[in-house]
């Protein structure tokens, strides 16, 4: 037992001793009854920009706890009890085969990462290169434009998350402790301990490149095995149930870059955890025509913006404590006069925006911040929601062919490069011929375009309606001179693939898992569906002999 207090506001320049000394007023107490107390998150409450402030949430143990728990009558003091993360007891139905994961991406490494711990040796299959040798690709695509279908800003060893800007938060519900599991974890291998009580925890493309690194290396470890430059193909089952996956792999290396044969073999396995991430659309292509069931899901496309950092800090802070606080943040949301929702999304603050495309002939871009968030301009998606009822065609892979069709309009426009338009001149549909005031970030080159036509009229009406609402909120949003780029189509996953109780797919022994199947968005929560599949294969399984 542990007594929470929340929340402490105190002042944004408080002392290295001004916490303690609130909680032992709060809990009238002597230091010398605190035993101990820890950070649990850490905010800044910015609702009144004249008295911006921190807000804390602490645990604190005492000599004393249920004797001050009864006589406090301070709503904001109680009793806490959270147990912590473990994983369940070994199952008993025997395993062939070791278990299989398509993808590392944080769900295939977290779900790998756990089996490993737990005696399991799983191999985990990706289609890219491990994360130091796929950051060279990436950035030799945005210096020349030639794209390696293979491995990419989507696809690689730590998925699509490690060129973000690394952001840890999630909206979640954790009953069991995942979140703080996930957080910790990430500390072990190397992420600043911060993130354990920051509101919004970021880590950067930098550190995120040695971190995943580090989790594979402990996987293997403990007897798992990665197989890079491996893409799953096919899907073998019997019986209703899975029996292997059919992959390919180069033949052979020549120099730098793969010969064009691959080599095929049968992985056999009775356990198949589906964790791709959401760009894998060959794969999904594949696994549906094997008979997966997959269903079209609504998601949501749009444009990147870029605004000065400065302009968002003041907005958010005000002109005082701009200079003072970490570059800040935002999130935006309105509703337009045909209902379609318009929101910001994956907000890099400091950041770069990127090209991500993964399929050639298409261009999507993201959005990515390094850990110091020092570039001069903050970035989001401003996107749009769509649903089934806007694809042009029908079926689970609806969804894939939408964004395929803005992707193409997006290489189109720009000729290959990032295709880019002022608001101003998005507005009123013409060509951009120069840059106002506001000054790009990008990775990958990039050149003037009009955005319209890759949108579509209805989409681009949303977008600029949403946008005059965020104005309202956050002054200068809506600037002429805000820098957009296209297109933003990977928010989420187009599709999901249904899981049962057991969080089984249509074959048994398939596991669909992280934000590709459709169950998370975003690295935390994607981690975090990693360990709920291996805590269910755990609990099922025992670990294979041999």
């Amino acid at each position: 037992m542990a007594i929470r207090i929340n929340p402490i506001s105190l002042s944004l320049h408080h002392g290295p001793e001004a916490l303690k000394k609130k909680i032992l007023s709060l809990l009238h107490i002597q230091e010398k009854e605190l035993i101990s107390f820890s950070i649990v998150r850490r905010s800044v409450d910015a609702r009144k920009k004249d008295h911006i402030c921190y807000s804390y949430i602490v645990d604190v143990c005492t000599a004393h706890d249920e004797r001050l728990l009864k006589r406090m009558h301070d709503r904001r003091v109680s009793e806490y009890n959270q147990k912590p993360y473990a994983a369940p007891a070994h199952g008993t139905e025997p395993l062939k085969h070791r278990p299989v994961i398509i993808g590392t991406g944080p769900a295939g490494l977290f779900a790998g990462l756990l089996l490993a711990e737990q005696g399991y040796r799983p191999v985990l299959l990706e289609r890219g290169l491990p994360a130091a040798e796929r950051k060279k690709r990436v950035d030799a695509f945005w210096e020349s434009g030639v794209l390696d279908p293979e491995c990419n800003v989507s696809f690689g060893e730590g998925g699509a998350g490690t060129f973000s800007d690394g952001k840890l938060n999630t909206l979640v519900k954790d009953e069991i402790g995942r979140n703080r599991e996930v957080l910790e974890r990430f500390v072990r291998f190397g992420a600043d301990p911060e993130i354990l009580w920051d509101h919004k925890p970021h880590v950067g493309t930098d550190r995120l490149i040695g971190i995943v690194t580090e989790i594979r290396q402990e996987i293997e470890r403990r007897g798992g095995e990665l197989r890079f430059q491996t893409r799953a193909e096919r899907l073998c089952t019997s019986g209703g149930r899975i029996s292997g996956v059919r992959v390919s792999f180069p033949a052979e290396q020549t120099g730098k870059r793969e010969n064009a044969a691959r080599q095929e073999e049968i992985v056999p396995c009775e356990l198949l955890v589906v964790a791709t991430g959401h760009s894998a659309r060959d794969t999904f292509q594949n696994f549906y025509e094997d008979g997966l069931r997959m269903e079209a899901k609504a998601f949501a496309v749009g444009l990147r913006i870029q605004h000065p950092q400065h302009m968002v800090d003041v907005a958010q802070y005000g002109v005082r404590e701009a200079e003072f606080l970490s570059p800040a943040p935002y999130k935006l949301t309105a509703k337009t006069g045909s209902g379609r929702g318009v929101y910001s999304f994956c907000m890099c603050p400091g950041g770069y925006v990127v090209n991500a495309s993964s399929e050639p002939g298409m261009t999507a871009v993201n959005g990515m911040s390094y850990h110091d968030r020092a570039s001069e301009n903050a970035n989001s998606a401003v996107i749009v929601t769509v649903t089934p009822e806007d694809f042009a065609s029908e079926g689970p892979l609806a969804g894939l062919a939408f964004q395929r069709e803005l992707e193409r309009r997006a290489f189109i426009a720009g000729r290959g490069k990032i295709p880019v338009q002022l608001y101003g001149d998005f507005c009123a549909g013409k060509l951009t011929e120069r840059y106002g005031e506001v000054r790009p970030c990008f990775r990958g080159e990039s050149c003037f375009a009009d955005l319209n036509p890759v949108l579509g009229p209805e989409l681009s009406k949303a977008l600029r309606e949403g946008m005059e609402q965020f104005d309202r909120r956050l002054h200068g949003f809506a600037r002429p001179d805000a820098i957009l780029a296209g297109v933003e189509s990977r928010t989420s996953s187009p599709l999901r693939i249904p899981r049962d109780d057991q969080l089984e797919g249509s074959f048994g022994g398939l596991y669909p898992c992280g934000e590709g199947a459709g169950y998370a968005g975003g690295i935390t929560s994607a981690a975090m569906d990693g360990l709920r599949v291996a805590e269910a294969i755990i609990r099922r399984y025992a670990p294979p002999i041999d």
